[in-house]
């Protein structure tokens, strides 16, 4: 872990306002994307680039903006890794998000999140929260393989059920889906029933499958060589050095994804994911929602 000061902390693109306290990440996920060589990282993966003055580039972004709008975190780097237990930076940055009354759209696969819990209903009283999960694999020995440092599926699960309580909408990114590995009907079919169950606005899922490219894909044939043995081989039999490496189950996996958010009622067409994740309504129309509710 070493400590920078940043000269920004938001980035705009597409009208989604997003910043990366920290930089790598601690949880050893083997499918990272993050590790790709494309974005230029001049330490080493784990050894975590803290941005020290980002609640005060953030408070001094939110302070100048003439008009609310939802803030993203995690894309890149989560927000509850291990060091933010003892740095408290993303605490400190949603202190200042929910004091200017801004939405927060956050992502993480970790349960340190609940430590916030509290302020993230109050982020949500004042104008939006929406918590985003990454879930991959109910299998739990699978996951410790998978995912090695952070919490489990099913702790996650546990975690949008909080939220759920609390009426802090949940959106689940159902990605990656590793072929030959995680991509079964069970394992799909298992982590969607639960998602129905707790109340998950949406799935995001752009595709039964993962992506590798330079950077990524050593760290995650060399992790496939340790607990998968002939794996590497059979991926590159069957992809050679393509990005795009689809489950040979994509029809029958997106058919069961489509049946049940239609069934249910959950969102699964990504892009209205993303209109839902970055739309903050204004005071007005929060209260008449309210008002509506009330009165039936």
């Amino acid at each position: 872990m070493h400590f920078v000061d940043a000269k920004g902390i938001l980035t705009s693109k597409n009208g989604i306002n997003g910043m990366n306290i920290y930089r790598g990440c601690s949880h050893g996920c083997i499918y990272c994307d993050s590790r790709s060589k494309c974005y230029q990282f001049t330490h080493p993966f784990e050894d975590i680039e803290v941005k020290q003055n980002a609640p005060e580039l953030l408070e001094k972004a939110l302070r100048s903006k003439r008009k609310k709008c939802m803030i993203g975190t995690g894309a890149m780097s989560d927000p509850y890794m291990h060091c933010e237990e003892a740095l408290g930076l993303t605490r400190k940055c949603l202190e200042i998000i929910r004091d200017y009354e801004f939405g927060l759209a956050i992502q993480t696969k970790s349960d340190r999140i609940m430590r916030d819990i509290d302020l993230l209903d109050e982020i949500n009283q004042k104008a939006k929260c929406v918590v985003q999960m990454t879930l991959t694999t109910y299998d739990d020995d699978l996951c410790r393989i998978l995912e090695p440092n952070v919490c489990n599926t099913k702790r996650r699960i546990e975690v949008l059920e909080e939220m759920q309580k609390r009426g802090i909408p949940t959106i689940v990114w159902l990605t990656p889906i590793l072929p030959f590995i995680n991509d079964t009907e069970e394992n799909v079919t298992s982590i969607l029933n639960e998602c129905v169950r707790v109340g998950v606005k949406g799935i995001i899922n752009f595709g039964m499958g993962l992506t590798l490219r330079e950077g990524d894909r050593e760290y995650y044939y060399a992790a496939l060589d340790k607990h998968f043995p002939g794996m590497k081989q059979r991926y590159i039999q069957r992809f050679g050095n393509s990005y795009e490496i689809p489950s040979p189950n994509t029809k029958a996996l997106q058919g069961i994804l489509h049946r049940i958010c239609k069934e249910s009622g959950m969102l699964s067409n990504p892009y209205e994911c993303f209109k839902y994740l970055n739309e903050l309504p204004d005071k007005y129309q929060q209260m008449s929602l309210f008002d509506k509710s009330f009165r039936s």
